[in-house]
């Protein structure tokens, strides 16, 4: 039986546990087969330390992004969301990235991860040096939106979930973006080990649009349970954002969709049609944001209006189900269209350089000129600022 046959509870075992003991357990486990393969687990590569100070400050993270020379393998990128890993490290994921024309590999990839230290980033690339995350075999990608982790003694789970998107002809020839529907990514980190891709499950069938929730577009995990928040466009007239909608499920379930509740704003139940609005899109949050518990509430940070609008805004709530309410906007992210400036997805990092009463955002760059980002990569990176809490 080969290693992408095996349930994920069992590669954890293959990746975790000495080798022999791996062996033992996937034999036990797992249909008897001739193929000497069952315990050559697919690793991923890590490339060569690329030397940083220590980060103690906003101006730092931004020092980093706006003036660290990338290694070929990562030019530029959106997204980055991140997690905190229980050896110190933390794990940061990405979208589209830009890789140098001298990398060996794949030039743009749909997702990318990094591993920061004290003193190191680290590239993580898998084998064959495409995305981390690969591209279905149709051409199909995946695109982070958030990410969250469970501990087990001497490893972490770490759940990233993603958007399917396939690429669209416009009439006028411009490259556009298809999103089908949500996927769940499934690593398991050794305790100072590289990251290991376990499992990539699409969750519900391919059907392009927004209007259907997009699960996962953030995830908390508390109290014994994955929250997966959902986002929506009615796709009506003068309507920008997105809505807010909640799902839970236990994190050993989180690949079996049948197992995921949704709040119908009364109780937990199976359909995810009957999933209350936590936060309607006429004012609404981004596709992607951030939504996290703190001091005892919970918080939902993101840009009001997606690309159209400037307002970052914090909604809080006394628990993981609303009701949400809205404070004034706590700063500005505007786009500028004479520049082609994109201003983007500001996500919420809760436990990085912590602070009482504040927490530090990022958000994306880019332009919609092509040709300034292959220029200056570093138009395409996240920028960082810090944010009072309601």
């Amino acid at each position: 039986m080969s290693i992408a046959r095996l349930p994920w509870r069992v590669r954890v075992l293959l990746v975790t546990v000495p080798a022999g003991a791996a062996m033992f357990a996937a034999i036990a486990l797992a249909p008897t087969s001739s193929d000497p393969a069952v315990g050559d687990v697919p690793r991923a590569s890590e490339t060569q330390c690329l030397p940083i100070e220590p980060i103690t400050s906003v101006d730092g993270l931004n020092d980093i992004a706006s003036t660290l020379r990338g290694s070929p393998e990562f030019q530029g990128a959106d997204v980055g969301a991140d997690v905190e890993l229980q050896d110190g490290r933390r794990l940061w994921v990405f979208g589209d990235t830009l890789r140098s024309p001298t990398f060996s590999g794949q030039r743009f990839v749909r997702n990318s991860m990094l591993v920061f230290d004290d003193s190191c980033a680290d590239v993580v690339l898998p084998a064959d040096h495409g995305a981390l995350i690969p591209d279905r075999e149709d051409g199909v990608g995946y695109w982070p939106m958030s990410i969250a982790k469970v501990e087990h003694v001497g490893y972490d789970l770490v759940g990233v979930a993603a958007q399917r998107v396939r690429g669209a002809a416009q009439p006028d020839g411009a490259a556009a973006f298809e999103n089908l529907g949500p996927a769940i990514a499934l690593f398991v980190v050794r305790r100072g080990d590289t990251p290991q891709l376990l499992e990539v499950r699409d969750i519900g069938a391919d059907l392009a649009g927004t209007k259907r929730t997009t699960w996962g577009a953030a995830t908390a995990v508390e109290g014994g349970w994955v929250y997966l928040y959902g986002t929506a466009s009615p796709g009506a007239d003068l309507v920008f954002g997105f809505s807010l909608q909640v799902a839970r499920v236990r994190p050993d379930d989180i690949l079996d969709a049948s197992r995921w509740r949704y709040w119908d704003g009364s109780r937990w139940q199976q359909h995810a049609s009957e999933a209350t609005t936590l936060i309607p899109a006429t004012g609404g949050v981004s596709q992607t944001l951030s939504v996290f518990r703190q001091a005892g509430r919970w918080y939902a940070v993101s840009k009001r209006d997606e690309f159209l609008g400037s307002d970052l805004v914090v909604w809080s709530s006394p628990g993981p189900t609303g009701p949400f309410f809205a404070a004034p906007p706590v700063a500005q992210i505007p786009s500028n269209e004479k520049t082609g400036a994109l201003r983007y997805m500001p996500l919420a990092h809760p436990d990085l350089l912590p602070e009482q009463g504040s927490i530090v955002v990022s958000y994306s760059q880019n332009n919609t000129d092509v040709g300034e980002i292959n220029a200056n990569p570093f138009l395409y990176r996240p920028r960082f600022l810090r944010i009072p809490l309601p």
